[in-house]
């Protein structure tokens, strides 16, 4: 069963940002903004259907899955891939043959991991 991630959001810190974009060739304008900003994820969680939507200054991508099932899903480069969503030992594991991306929740936390080949970008988050 999947913790209850229902709720917003804000990043307050991230880890190797540079790396991880550079990696997924995101545009030099992400590569400047991305420590500056700190964006706000809203989760909508109804058993196991999923709506996030990530909010920023700029930018605005909303992802919406059922687990289990493939999906179109927008990216922080505002490309869209194909990938499946799973709950695995209560984290939401999204695979797609570009990236993985795992939520999960430690404590008050909300903490993701986004891998592509061996960069790997760590975001942490807190509700407000």
């Amino acid at each position: 069963m999947a913790m209850d991630f229902n709720g917003d959001w804000k990043v307050y810190e991230q880890e190797n940002a540079e790396e991880f974009l550079k990696a997924i060739s995101a545009p030099v304008m992400y590569l400047k903004m991305m420590n500056e900003v700190k964006p706000v994820t809203t989760i909508h969680q109804h058993g196991d259907e999923f709506t996030i939507c990530v909010k920023s200054p700029i930018r605005k991508h909303t992802n919406s899955f059922t687990i289990g099932t493939e999906t179109q899903f927008n990216t922080i480069d505002g490309k869209q891939i194909k990938g499946i969503a799973r709950l695995i030992d209560g984290k939401i594991v999204i695979e797609t043959e570009k990236f993985t991306h795992v939520r999960e929740i430690q404590g008050e936390e909300m903490i993701e991991t986004i891998a592509c080949g061996n960069a790997q970008l760590i975001r942490r988050s807190r509700r407000i």
